[in-house]
Order: C-alpha cells, then sequence, then structure tokens
C-alpha cells in the first residue's frame, strides 16, 4: 500500500483503549514502512517520534485540565485545532492520504470537522464512544443509572438531567453537539464508522447513523500473560484502567474492602490520590507500561471490570480473560452477554456494593470454581476480539479500500451475514470471524 495514513486523536500517549489503539496503530504500520502521521491535541509523545512517525502537535491539554474557561470555550470549537489541521491538509494531502480519526471529544473539539470536509471521502471514524451521535458520550443516565433509551438530541434529551456532574455541564454539551451538527455539513454522508462490538449499533441508529455507514471491527488484544494465570492459588483482585468514577473503581475498592479482598490498582486519573488515602490497604500503582503488567495479573484471583457506564468493549476485561483471569464485570458492559455464555465470569450491578462484596467473597473460598472460570476464559474468549496483527492488516485492507472506491468498496470486505442486532444490521468481517473460530480451536490445549 502506498498511501499516507493520518491517524488524528487528542492524545499521543496511551491514556485510555482509544489513545493506546491509535498509538499503537501508528507505530506498527510505520514500523511496516508506511508513511505515517498523527495529528494530536497535545505535545505528542517520544513513542511515536522514536518510531519514525511524523507528528502534528498543538501542543494543549485535556479539558479541565488547562482551567475551566479555557475549556469551556476550546472545548465547543477549537480554532487552533481547525486551523493546524486545515494547513496540514493544504500543505501535504496529494490524495493518496487515508484519515483515520479515534477521538475529538479531549481537545480537538467539533472545529476539525471543518477541515476534514475536504478528505471526507479518505476519512474512516472509530467508534470507542458515542459522542458522534450522544450529547455525553455515553448513552447513560447517571443521574437514572441505567442505559438511555431517549433519541439524541431530541426534545426528551435536551430536558433529561443525565449529566454524571450537573444539568449545568450537561448544557454544555448540548451546546457542543450543536457546534458538532454545524460543523459536520460538508459531507454528502456519514463516513464510515467503525465499532468495536456490534451492540453499539442499536445506539448509533437511535442518534441517526445509517446501517450502511456502520461496519464492526473487533479490538486488538495481546494478553498480560503469554499462559494460564493459575488464578484458584491467588488472593488479590485487578483493576487496569483509568481511575475515574465511570470506571467503577471507587466502588471496587469499597466491595473489596467488604469481602476482605486486596485490590491492585493500575492507572491514573482525578480519584487516583483521594483513594490512595481512602483504602490504604490496596496497591495504588498509577500508570505502568504495558508489558509490566503481566506481573501483576500473575498475582491475581480475578479481573474487575466494573464501569457505571456503558463499557462499548472493556479492553483489559479480554486481556485478561485470555490470560486465564475470570473477570468480574458491570452490567452495563456489551461484553457481558458473551463473557457470561463462555462461563469466564459473572455480572454485578456496581451501583450494589453489597451484592458486588458478596460475589467477591463467593469466589475467595471457592478454588475449584474460580480454576474453572479460570479455563473457561483462557479456552472460549478467543472470538471476542482479534490479535495485533490481525487488526492491523484488516486496517490496512480498509484502508487500501477507501482509497478504491471510498464506502461502497469498503463494504465488499464486510458482510451482514450473522447480524442479530434486529432491525439494525451492521457489517462485520466474515474472515475475521474465521480466524477467531480457528483461534478458539486452536487453544483447546491451552489451559494446562
Amino acid at each position: 500500500m502506498s498511501a499516507h495514513i493520518v491517524i488524528i486523536n487528542d492524545l499521543s500517549e496511551p491514556m485510555g483503549g482509544a489513545s493506546l489503539l491509535a498509538l499503537k496503530s501508528a507505530i506498527e504500520f510505520a514500523d511496516r514502512g508506511h508513511r505515517v502521521t498523527f495529528v494530536t491535541g497535545d505535545d505528542g509523545s517520544d513513542l511515536l517520534r522514536d518510531a519514525g512517525v511524523e507528528i502534528v502537535a498543538l501542543g494543549q491539554q485535556r479539558l479541565l485540565a488547562a482551567g475551566v474557561a479555557k475549556s469551556a470555550v476550546r472545548g465547543l470549537y477549537n480554532p487552533g485545532a481547525r486551523k493546524m489541521l486545515e494547513r496540514w491538509i493544504q500543505a501535504n494531502d496529494n490524495g493518496r492520504a487515508v484519515y483515520h480519526l479515534h477521538g475529538w471529544a479531549q481537545i480537538l473539539s467539533p472545529s476539525i470537522f471543518v477541515p476534514l470536509r475536504k478528505v471526507a471521502d479518505r476519512l474512516i471514524m472509530s467508534a470507542h464512544d458515542f459522542f458522534v451521535t450522544c450529547p455525553n458520550g455515553a448513552m447513560y443516565d447517571f443521574k437514572r443509572q441505567k442505559h438511555c433509551e431517549l433519541k439524541p438530541m431530541s426534545t426528551q434529551c435536551v430536558m433529561r438531567n443525565c449529566d454524571r456532574r450537573s444539568y449545568l455541564q450537561k448544557g454544555w454539551r448540548l451546546a457542543r453537539h450543536s457546534v458538532l451538527a454545524q460543523t459536520r455539513p460538508g459531507f454528502d454522508e456519514f463516513p464510515p464508522l467503525m465499532l468495536i462490538h456490534k451492540s453499539m449499533a442499536d445506539y448509533f441508529a437511535k442518534g441517526g447513523v445509517e446501517a450502511r455507514d456502520m461496519f464492526v471491527l473487533p479490538n486488538p488484544i495481546t494478553p498480560f500473560c503469554n499462559s494460564r494465570v493459575p488464578a484458584e492459588t491467588n488472593k488479590a483482585a485487578l483493576f487496569v484502567g483509568r481511575i475515574e468514577c465511570t470506571k467503577g473503581i471507587d466502588r471496587a475498592a469499597e466491595a473489596c474492602r467488604r469481602a476482605g479482598i486486596p485490590l491492585i490498582a493500575i492507572g491514573t486519573g482525578e480519584l487516583l490520590s483521594r483513594l490512595r488515602e481512602t483504602y490504604p490497604e490496596h496497591q495504588w500503582l498509577g500508570w505502568k507500561p504495558a508489558e509490566s503488567i503481566g506481573a501483576y495479573a500473575a498475582q491475581a484471583r480475578m479481573l474487575l471490570m466494573p464501569s457505571t457506564a456503558i463499557e462499548p468493549f472493556g479492553l483489559t476485561a479480554v486481556e485478561g480473560l485470555w490470560s486465564g483471569l475470570p473477570v468480574v464485570f458491570s452490567d452495563r458492559a456489551l461484553l457481558a452477554g458473551e463473557i457470561k455464555q463462555a462461563g469466564a465470569g459473572a455480572g454485578v450491578d456496581p451501583y450494589d456494593i453489597d451484592g458486588f462484596a458478596a460475589l467477591l467473597k463467593s469466589w475467595t473460598g471457592n478454588d475449584p470454581l474460580v480454576r474453572g472460570l479460570s479455563i473457561n476464559a483462557i479456552e472460549g474468549t478467543r472470538g471476542l476480539a482479534l490479535s495485533w496483527n490481525a487488526w492491523i492488516e484488516r486496517l490496512q485492507e480498509s484502508y487500501e479500500a477507501i482509497l478504491r472506491g471510498g464506502k461502497s468498496e469498503l463494504a465488499k470486505l464486510y458482510d451482514t451475514e450473522d447480524s442479530e442486532v434486529a432491525p439494525i444490521t451492521y457489517r462485520t468481517s466474515k474472515p475475521l470471524r474465521e480466524a477467531a473460530f480457528r483461534s478458539n480451536t486452536d487453544l483447546s490445549n491451552a489451559a494446562g
């Protein structure tokens, strides 16, 4: 492929799943000899520079980190981000560049859609969240603690106080979504939207995304450990992710305390200092590089993913499953049904701390149960995601298709044969489904 790959994301550091995917894909494509440009809202990362990736950096901070006043204005429409991308496209685009947008809601803002109009026929968007249709980005009512069934930006949506902070914050989000509606015109149709889980389709359909515009490409996974963790011999619970309330880490910490289980928490975020002080019996390790997490996973009996909002995928859950760690997952996770069907974990309501703690305690004294869950985790969940190599190859094929003939050519890589989200249809790759099946059968002796 002679294409120039342009990856766009708010952040160039692996602060979360979306940023990790954007960053690692840029490095991988550069390693394969492609010309790669990474457009970012922050200062750019040494990881990208060391890989030979061209960096176009705005040099700004995430929302709120730069102060409330600046963030309120920049978050609605960031003129610096628009000008930066506009100038780069004008100076560098030769008609053979493909653009992949991962995240814009933290720094870049809706303003970047203005210059992207010029290359709309060569743009792919990844749906790591619901911000392109939902003002709060979650399709979740934080006040009522349940999935939102309203049509985004309908009168009911506008009037609903659903934000996790306040209705004032909801008002700001509504204003940003109105700006988004003004910047997107100029696109003849919605750009291809790559969903990380098929169940996202229903929610995007409520926001007006047509079935023909949605494609399902599961996330890539590298397990924490290369062989099964003997979870039944361990005691601790493991959490890997942002230390923020939407991830349910505060509830996990309390549930572990009540159950008498030590918690190993890896990640950083707004709650870290408070939780360290409130729960000193747990290990609060902060951010750790991916290659070091295996040592902590090897000490764990289970992995916790107690998100209080909809979890579109949950990279760390599958990383844990593929390492043989049973997962205690939120009933708000879109992977919940598949993990349960595999017999590899159990669901909880993260708002029910007593129930959460009771489940953890029930696993503490039942080694045979945990061993069975662990074996099921490593043997029965390979169809949930892709290897990094398979994911990169499918992305490359998708980029080539976009350059050949836009969305219609991209659709030829995908089909609708296994749609289960009636009446919404979506496209998922048949070759990838077959590869997932082969992965399952290849692991028949992997449990150990």
